[in-house]
């Protein structure tokens, strides 16, 4: 039988790969075949990971997807181990909550540094080598995933740097789908509701719980294993001709036309 989701042979590189999502993509992917360039500022979370799959089809890099010269050197690795990087699940992010009129300075830009300038200095580094390869004549040079959230589509109390990155990511998803497009490179993002990971605790424990299940129309919250399974889908062959998409993943909890 035909695996649409196949990703035998491509190197797909995932940021924030320790923990969560990024943990549980970096399993599912192997599981399809691909191989795994494994990136995280913490490198005792990414052995931990790494240390699950077999060494030959697995590169971890510790450094902060803030920084621009370790993620170009990240990129050239990579592409150097695995004859290029064929897939990237732009996932690293954090959050930093305050209210508007409490937020300090740096609490806004600690955020608007990981998850939008940080998607944009991933994004940049990994496209350029994917279109390298497409100007050499390779065919599918690649597929762009970004992680957005519902709270950069309709905002989010406590969290308005947060909401800002995310919808951020939106735009910058849909700029480089049309100007990559004519090189075969898709980018589309996915926007997670609540799921079950560190980041949203608060939200999921007995203060927020019911308010926050009673917003989503399944009755529960998203876990993991289930997640990753939209990431398998947009990085691999079945989502060919999906480009510049945003896919809700979120139990109905935000429906639009």
């Amino acid at each position: 039988m035909i695996n649409l989701m196949d990703m035998t042979g491509r190197n797909v590189m995932i940021t924030g790969a320790g923990q969560g999502i990024g943990k549980a993509a970096a399993e599912l992917l192997y599981q399809l075949g691909a191989h795994l360039t494994l990136v995280d500022a913490r490198a005792d979370t990414l052995e931990g990971v790494a240390g699950q799959f077999d060494a030959s089809r697995v590169l971890t890099l510790a450094g902060s997807v803030t920084d621009r010269e370790f993620i170009a050197r990240a990129v050239n690795q990579s592409a150097a181990r695995f004859g290029g990087v064929h897939g990237l699940f732009n996932n690293a992010g954090i959050t930093r909550t305050a209210m508007i009129d409490k937020m300090s300075f740096e609490q806004w830009q600690q955020v608007i540094d990981v998850n939008l300038t940080g998607v944009f200095n991933c994004l940049q580094a990994v496209g350029i080598e994917m279109k390298r390869r497409a100007e050499a004549g390779e065919q599918d040079a690649g597929v762009i995933l970004n992680v957005s959230s519902d709270a950069g589509r309709r905002g989010t109390i406590g969290q308005i740097n947060y909401g800002a990155a995310k919808s951020g990511v939106l735009g910058i998803t849909m700029s480089a789908a049309k100007e990559w497009a004519r090189y075969g490179i898709r980018v589309n993002s996915v926007a997670y509701g609540i799921v079950e990971t560190d980041m949203t605790e608060v939200l999921r424990g007995p203060k927020f719980r019911e308010k926050s299940l009673a917003s989503v129309p399944l009755g529960r919250f998203l876990g993991v294993e289930e997640a990753v399974r939209s990431v398998a889908f947009l990085l691999s062959p079945a989502s060919a001709f999906i480009t510049g998409q945003h896919l809700s993943v979120n139990g109905g909890a935000h429906i639009t036309a």
